[in-house]
């Protein structure tokens, strides 16, 4: 299939480039896969017990890889319980309580609310990839769509990739 991509390619790029019209190669743009939607069993295969799996955590429902930051997420680490999850509260609190290892973001105060936003742009959103959003984040609780969920004001979300 990828000789048959090329050989077209070289096809046109001779048709073009015989009847006179500029042509002008572009790069192809970089590798990148598809944004995730993630239920609360994907996200949990992802938790840093295997060896072989990525490991991935959420922060108010954008799925980040952090397998570069093993040595925290992984199996026996010292954040592992934050991973396979969205751990959106236990962030903003920066607690390990199993009570917060949730998304569930009420009732949090003012100074942790302020904290989650701050963690969640300078430590997540720079150190690590969005490899996909929660469910619960885009979908309501019977399945149908968020409509205040925009996902051209989401972080690394590219609408022309992804739709």
């Amino acid at each position: 299939m990828l000789l048959h991509v090329h050989i077209l390619g070289v096809v046109l790029y001779n048709v073009y480039a015989a009847a006179g019209e500029d042509v002008t190669l572009k790069p192809s743009p970089p590798d990148t896969k598809p944004v995730r939607l993630f239920t609360e069993e994907d996200l949990a295969r992802y938790n840093g017990q295997e060896d072989d799996q990525p490991i991935y955590m959420a922060v108010k429902g954008a799925v980040f890889d952090v397998t570069s930051g093993k040595e925290f997420y992984g199996k026996g680490a010292s954040y592992n319980a934050l991973a396979g999850r969205d751990s959106t509260r236990a962030v903003a609190k920066m607690s390990l309580e199993p009570a917060d290892l949730t998304h569930d973001t009420t009732g949090l105060t003012e100074e942790e609310l302020k904290s989650l936003d701050d963690i969640f742009n300078d430590v997540y959103k720079k150190k690590y990839p969005i490899v996909g959003y929660t469910s619960q984040r885009i979908l309501n609780k019977d399945g149908s769509p968020n409509r205040d969920f925009k996902p051209e004001d989401q972080p690394h979300f590219n609408i022309r990739d992804e739709f």
